[in-house]
């Protein structure tokens, strides 16, 4: 009896002390043991009533000396130490069949043989382009190493394509948003470029900027590599692709370098509403699957020939949602070498201050972009467009209404600015305007935009 009475004191104890909680669990402590030992319960009774006592007693002074909240802490802390300790997950007990031999239950590996031909045409083409496509890294933003061990890729990250053998690289201009965003001057390090060598290797450069066109959400870095390590990018043409082609995209999406998607073009002439504001017209709508970390990276078609620039998703998840969009290389080609010698994108223009689309419903102009302001000493003023004004009364006189460019009609101010996209400073067109209830043709040659 003194033995059974010291090991329920141990018990009792050893519960008070590692759950410190309430009377109640020593009781039914105290019951389960009675009710186990039926046999010895009037020889124990009055033991039992003294070891009740006694917890009673150390329940008390432990709900006294230890705070509530630490008592639910400790609670919880035992409750997912006995759910989650590892002795939980016991090793299978495995059964085996020894009247069966290793060399039995061993299947026949057949070999793989050649590829067929459309997908040896894939690896191919991925093969011969993935070289010229690298890995872009912000130098504001450095991969972080989460708790799990993954590295976490920040979205100012993507990719670029080796445009030349001179070490300059085309990507997006929200890649390195964030640099730019600092307004470094040219030549300045804005970036990491990792490029892929022959020999598997990622050789880390410092991306210096050379230019940047926010409009067209396009940028050009240059890195010191060696013409060995460089291979440029076949461009090909945009202008004749169509819908139903097959097309590659290759890019790093989520830090995952030199990953390859296939589908097909799945729309043309698309407004891209850019990470950076801005819509850019003429866009490339493709299923290949895009997501964070493919900006900046080649579109392909089934030849291998760069035909966009991929840019942007559309998803309302963040990941790939089959829908996305490039900048077609017809684009990319006209900007990427004014930057690569200017800094900027040379765009010829009128020089006028258009009214934005809203300013223009209000003052009920519905078809045409309305002219607000003419500088005195451009070549819209020599050629005799006139400004919004007001009257002498007060009233608001309207401006020419543009209302085509070159018999393209225009019916609003990024119709207008679409229209003038592909011609060059010095070129002649005609412009139909809305003045008054009368319309005129006016000849003007086109300037360098300056805002």
């Amino acid at each position: 009896m003194q033995v059974l009475a010291c090991n329920l004191w141990s018990l009792t104890s050893h519960v008070s002390s590692v759950l410190g909680r309430r009377e109640l669990f020593f009781n039914g402590i105290s019951s389960v043991c009675s009710r186990s030992q039926p046999s010895l319960n009037d020889a124990i009774a009055s033991q039992q009533r003294t070891v009740q006592d006694q917890t009673r007693d150390l329940g008390g002074l432990l709900c006294k000396a230890i705070p509530s909240a630490t008592r639910r802490a400790l609670l919880v802390s035992l409750i997912m130490y006995s759910c989650y300790h590892p002795s939980r997950y016991l090793t299978a007990q495995a059964l085996g069949d020894l009247s069966v031999t290793v060399e039995e239950v061993t299947p026949t590996v057949f070999p793989s043989g050649a590829l067929f031909p459309t997908e040896d045409r894939i690896v191919q083409l991925f093969e011969n382009n993935t070289y010229s496509v690298v890995n872009i890294f912000d130098v504001t933003l450095r991969p972080q190493l989460n708790v799990t061990g993954v590295v976490e890729i920040p979205e100012g990250n993507g990719s670029g394509v080796v445009w030349d053998g001179q070490g300059h690289i085309v990507t997006n201009y929200h890649v390195i948003g964030n640099s730019l965003a600092r307004n470094p001057s040219p030549g300045q390090v804005v970036a990491r470029v990792n490029i892929l060598a022959s020999d598997g290797i990622q050789k880390n450069f410092e991306g210096k900027l050379v230019g940047a066109d926010r409009a067209k959400d396009l940028a050009v870095l240059k890195v010191e590599a060696s013409e060995d390590l460089l291979r440029p990018i076949k461009v090909g043409q945009s202008s004749s692709l169509k819908v139903g082609q097959q097309c590659l995209a290759i890019g790093n999406p989520f830090g995952f370098d030199h990953t390859l998607t296939v589908g097909v073009i799945s729309g043309l002439n698309r407004d891209i509403f850019s990470q950076t504001g801005v819509t850019i017209g003429g866009g490339i709508q493709t299923d290949a699957a895009i997501n964070p970390g493919n900006s900046g990276g080649p579109l392909l078609d089934s030849k291998g020939n760069l035909i966009g620039i991929n840019t942007a998703i559309f998803t309302q998840t963040g990941t790939s949602a089959g829908v996305g969009f490039a900048i077609p290389s017809s684009t990319v080609s006209k900007i990427a070498p004014q930057l690569i010698q200017f800094g900027k994108a040379i765009r010829a223009g009128l020089n006028v201050d258009i009214a934005p689309d809203l300013v223009a419903n209000q003052l009920n102009v519905r078809n045409g972009a309305l002219v607000l302001k003419v500088p005195g000493n451009s070549i819209a003023a020599k050629a005799g467009l006139n400004p919004t004004s007001r009257g002498f009364t007060g009233n608001i006189v309207l401006g020419d209404i543009i209302v085509a460019v070159d018999n393209k009609p225009v019916k609003s101010k990024a119709e207008l600015m679409r229209a003038l996209e592909d011609s060059n400073v010095g070129d002649k067109v005609i412009l139909m305007i809305q003045r008054g209830s009368e319309k005129l043709e006016v000849p003007i040659v086109l300037e360098e935009q300056t805002s």
